[in-house]
């Protein structure tokens, strides 16, 4: 928690930091490769979509579900940075991180515990998706980036996140795939829902005490 007030969840390599600050003119494929390694690196990223799919075993759900985040996060983290439109970074991710806790409480059934009912979760999906692209926006937004080429480098590094997320989803589809044919997935389903919304909470947690030691 101490060092919190370094961290953030949208991060960006110090090395690539100084690469995206120092170029100008169109750099497509750097730009691309920067998306997608910021993708599967990205952990509170990973762990929302974990929840998303967790209980999706049909692929074209899997694939709306999917698409409805994309389009969430790709707007928001295009119309952030285009229109200079930024906000709190630890405040940002810590809603991330409650994201994450939702999807946990929504896979255990705890709305239709407590409350009687059941959130939209496509509705859910992208509006979580429109937050997870503008904390992105918001962190780009601290590196001086050249007005010469922003729109194309913004659309590859957009196209990068996309395929970054489609290598980290068929990762985490094989080895649920895997899981889901064993005996032990039903009986540790709610233990790992249960993990799932401690790792959210802990990122709440993490992202609010770098807000308090900033």
């Amino acid at each position: 928690m101490l060092g919190a007030t370094d961290a953030f969840a949208h991060g960006v390599a110090e090395g690539d930091q100084g690469y995206v600050q120092e170029v100008s003119g169109v750099q497509f494929l750097p730009f691309m490769y920067l998306g997608a390694k910021h993708m599967v690196t990205g952990y509170d990223h990973l762990l929302f979509l974990c929840g998303v799919i967790f209980f999706l075993y049909k692929l074209k759900d899997i694939a709306l579900y999917v698409t409805l985040f994309a389009v969430g996060h790709s707007a928001t983290m295009l119309f952030g940075v285009l229109a200079g439109i930024g906000a709190n970074a630890y405040m940002i991710d810590a809603i991330i991180g409650l994201s994450v806790v939702y999807k946990a409480l929504d896979n255990l059934g705890a709305y239709r515990r407590w409350f009687g009912v059941q959130p939209d979760t496509r509705l859910a999906t992208f509006v979580f998706g429109l937050f997870h692209g503008f904390g992105l926006a918001t962190k780009i937004q601290e590196f001086e980036l050249s007005k010469d080429g922003l729109l194309p480098n913004l659309i590859a590094f957009n196209i990068g996140v996309e395929i970054g997320q489609l290598i980290a989803l068929s990762a985490i589809l094989i080895i649920m795939s895997f899981w889901r044919r064993t005996r032990s997935f039903a009986g540790y389903a709610y233990a790992a829902n249960i993990l799932l919304m401690m790792a959210g909470f802990m990122l709440v947690g993490y992202q609010l005490t770098g807000l308090a030691l900033a």
